[in-house]
């Protein structure tokens, strides 16, 4: 049963506006607590005279610590909605009204139904792996940033505060409070300087790279800015990490593809590289100098997103990327759509692989 509505809306479209209109009144007449939440009308930095971002846990905090946080856009939207509901382990219901988009699901005209769905929890949960990260030091944000990224990005978000940790793993690095969806972005500050870095993967030096900037991408972001830089398609429902490097000035531009629940990707900036601004999920973390590095791997918590039914992701990926099939192909004839017998699922179709992995 739902509780109480956060409400994440993107208010530069009207049809976005509208839906909102919609999610609000379905909660009155459920008697239903509903705010909104992840708005930019908090106090003017004192330092910079522009307005500042609450912690995720503040947002949460601010209103009333939702049990469900209703986005209504597209996957950037929802991105902000997940920020706010992983801090309090809240379930996602994304409303879709963009252009492109892998995550948000429900469309305007099921609202109604989906909002019932989760009511009465006959919702489905699909549950992602979310990244975190370990830093040599505490994320800092260099003064003028804000000037630097003030068209179109909105207000700036504070650095992640350390979580706590057992001192005696000290020299892990510090443990930083922050959960991505998609993905950490490293990416150089200045347009004559390249990111010179180290990778690391299981405290195991792969390979030195000199690039535009670095994805380290979860299964779900893997169709996001990994992808956009030649990197693979991964299922959501593998627990994965894929290490994408984006105009990288070296032979070997491939991604690796590796095991979320067994490997961990460390990146350390090289001492004559240009500084690294570290980005998670699009917005900007903090800057590293070189010498720094953060190490990225799964976190412990899954977001939690409400779907109305199973989704079919290859066919979403076909969809919304426009995939033409090959003339040459379909020269040679067709296939149906499906190959579906009416003779029950074989055992070792339906459990594929060894007995152990199920």
């Amino acid at each position: 049963m739902i509780e109480r509505i956060g409400l994440v809306v993107h208010g530069g479209k009207q049809v976005a506006v509208e839906a909102a209109a919609h999610v609000r009144a379905w909660a009155d007449g459920h008697g239903v607590p509903c705010v909104e939440i992840d708005v930019w009308d908090t106090p003017e930095d004192e330092d910079e005279g522009t307005a500042r971002r609450l912690s995720a846990l503040e947002e949460a905090e601010r209103a009333g610590m939702p049990d469900v946080v209703v986005t209504v856009g597209g996957d950037g939207t929802l991105l902000r909605g997940v920020r706010v509901a992983a801090a309090v382990d809240a379930l996602v219901l994304g409303v879709d009204v963009g252009r492109v988009g892998f995550l948000t699901e429900v469309s305007v005209r099921d609202l109604a139904a989906a909002l019932d769905a989760v009511h009465d929890g006959t919702a489905l949960v699909d549950a992602r792996l979310m990244l975190t990260m370990r830093a040599s030091r505490p994320l800092e944000i260099p003064a003028g940033m804000r000037a630097l990224l003030r068209y179109g990005r909105g207000p700036l978000l504070p650095p992640p505060t350390p979580r706590e940790g057992d001192p005696t793993h000290a020299g892990w690095g510090v443990p930083l409070d922050v959960l991505g969806l998609n993905d950490v972005v490293f990416e150089k500050l200045a347009r004559d300087r390249q990111a010179s870095v180290a990778v690391y993967v299981e405290g195991r030096l792969f390979g030195y790279y000199s690039a535009d900037a670095f994805v380290v991408a979860s299964s779900t972001g893997s169709t996001a800015y990994s992808f956009a830089a030649g990197g693979p398609i991964i299922s959501p429902h593998l627990d994965a990490l894929v290490f994408t490097p984006v105009a990288p000035h070296m032979a070997f531009d491939r991604s690796l593809v590796l095991s979320a629940r067994e490997q961990r990707v460390a990146v350390q900036v090289l001492q004559h590289s240009g500084r690294v601004a570290v980005s998670v999920d699009g917005r900007l973390c903090g800057v590293l100098d070189p010498g720094d590095w953060v190490t990225v791997y799964a976190a412990r918590r899954r977001a939690r997103l409400a779907r109305l039914a199973d989704t079919d992701f290859l066919g979403r990926v076909r969809d919304r990327f426009g995939l033409a099939d090959a003339p040459a192909a379909l020269a040679d004839g067709c296939a149906p759509a499906e190959y579906q017998p009416t003779e029950p699922l074989p055992d070792d179709l339906a459990h594929p692989g060894p007995p152990d992995i199920h």
